[in-house]
């Protein structure tokens, strides 16, 4: 009976007799598809829908083993995520087996964008048909998957390669199946060019381009590139978007650097012009309450013609820092401000 004495029946709450009722004022648990997922940017003129940031394999399987690599793509995932960056040649393929064992057990393939970087791996080098088609069939393998949505052809190791050659192979992995669109690395602006008018003969068009820039590495993209990139509408994903880590602010000192190569890699940055850039991204994030890495992305994602920077994260708190970036909006005097520190 209820208190009245009335033997009305109270309604069904949830909670256990003797325990506190939530506050009014406590966060309301999350159910259903997060915010994130509702975020969506078309991937140039591929069709593709992507949240505007790749999460990035490179460290998967060097320094990152599989449970701490599954715990970050989780993570990702349940923030909207859904666009995963890897290549043959990370970790001699242990990034592609773990993105593929975490497809499979997950039963996730079909709402993941999958983009692959061929072309670097010592046992088929170069993007020459034989190595291409070979490259490719081994990524498959290590994912356990049956198709590649972006396949990105890295020219970097022959930078004078044969572009036709590449891409009348291409043609035949878009045709079997097995790939679904091609992007491009290391090719210069006239290579760009030269794949246009071939695709105009026929050829599988580029529609992604990835090519390193950040704030402290602006040289190889802002030039011909970029204008070529404009010019064909092309989706741009640069990596590198943090430079190895520096834009994210925990390295600040020589003597927080270990004697490693990721130690090496940064120390490049530690000069005046990184100090500034610090200074800079330090200042614009307190104004705006979000950490220096998600500045660094929303500089690189108000510059035009970038869909999608390549992020690599070390830890769930590495991923909730650098998606806060997506929803950062800087102002003129914000990117004139970083403009200056980078000069």
């Amino acid at each position: 009976m209820d208190e009245a004495g009335t033997g009305t029946q109270l309604p069904q709450t949830g909670i256990a007799a003797g325990a506190d009722a939530p506050h009014p004022s406590a966060p309301i648990p999350i159910q259903g598809p997060s915010v994130g997922s509702l975020v969506r940017e078309p991937l140039g003129e591929t069709g593709l829908q992507i949240f505007p940031l790749m999460l990035g394999g490179a460290e998967f399987g060097w320094t990152i083993d599989q449970p701490r690599a599954v715990a970050l793509l989780d993570h990702f995932v349940a923030y909207g995520g859904n666009a995963l960056h890897t290549a043959g040649s990370y970790a001699a393929g242990r990034s592609e087996h773990i993105i593929g064992h975490w497809m499979r057990t997950r039963g996730v393939r079909d709402d993941v964008v999958l983009a692959v970087r061929v072309g670097d791996h010592p046992d088929n080098p170069g993007i020459g048909s034989v190595n291409l088609v070979r490259a490719v069939e081994a990524s498959l393998t290590r994912l356990a998957t049956d198709r590649i949505d972006v396949l990105y052809l890295d020219a970097s190791t022959e930078p004078a390669g044969p572009v036709e050659d590449a891409l009348a192979t291409a043609e035949w992995l878009v045709e079997s199946g097995k790939v679904r669109h091609i992007g491009a690395y290391g090719l210069a602006a006239e290579q760009l060019v030269e794949a246009r008018i071939l695709a105009s003969a026929g050829y599988p068009r580029i529609d992604v381009l990835d090519v390193p820039y950040n704030l402290m590495r602006r040289e190889a993209f802002e030039g011909d590139i970029r204008l070529v990139a404009s010019a064909q509408r092309l989706a741009v994903t640069p990596s590198h978007a943090l430079e190895h880590g520096f834009l994210s602010g925990r390295h600040r000192s020589r003597t927080q650097l270990a004697a490693s190569t990721r130690g090496q890699q940064l120390a490049g940055s530690l000069n005046r012009r990184g100090t500034r850039v610090l200074k800079a991204l330090d200042g614009i994030a307190a104004e705006l309450a979000v950490p220096p890495a998600a500045i660094a992305v929303a500089w690189l994602l108000a510059q035009r013609g970038i869909a999608a920077p390549i992020v690599n994260a070390y830890s769930p708190e590495h991923v909730d820092e650098l998606v806060q970036g997506v929803g950062v909006r800087l102002t003129r005097a914000h990117l004139a401000e970083l403009s200056r520190a980078t000069s």
